[in-house]
């Protein structure tokens, strides 16, 4: 197994860093506040596991570079928006977010990082 590199130019995909890090922070978060609903035995607490469990996968995957990783990441807030829309003020909220995420992860400046975690480095 190898270390993670990062180098001196960490500070240039900070976007990218700071969306892994939103997703591992809001995926572990949540993932404890529902532990004791899933503990009760309360089903719709199985599901919000899951999504929780993929916002963690999603964070570690952005930081070990793989570019999938920000479809998965689009796609976790696109299902956010879609169950939100029973609250116009979550969708807007949602659309924002996923918005934002969106173009941290796919403009130029971060293409670099996910091409350095292709490449082994």
């Amino acid at each position: 197994m190898h270390a993670l590199r990062y180098g001196p130019s960490l500070k240039r995909y900070a976007a990218v860093v700071a969306v892994a890090c939103l997703y591992l922070l809001i995926g572990v978060g949540v993932g404890i506040a529902q532990l004791p609903h899933l503990l009760a035995g309360q089903r719709e607490a199985i599901g919000m596991e899951i999504a929780e469990g993929v916002a963690v996968v999603t964070g570690v995957c952005l930081l070990l570079r793989q570019a999938w990783a920000r479809w998965l990441a689009v796609a976790w807030m696109a299902f956010h928006v879609a169950i939100s829309f029973s609250d116009p003020g979550k969708v807007l909220v949602h659309v924002v977010l996923c918005a934002l995420i969106a173009w941290a992860l796919f403009r130029p400046e971060s293409r670099g990082w996910f091409r350095r975690g292709a490449a082994g480095s």
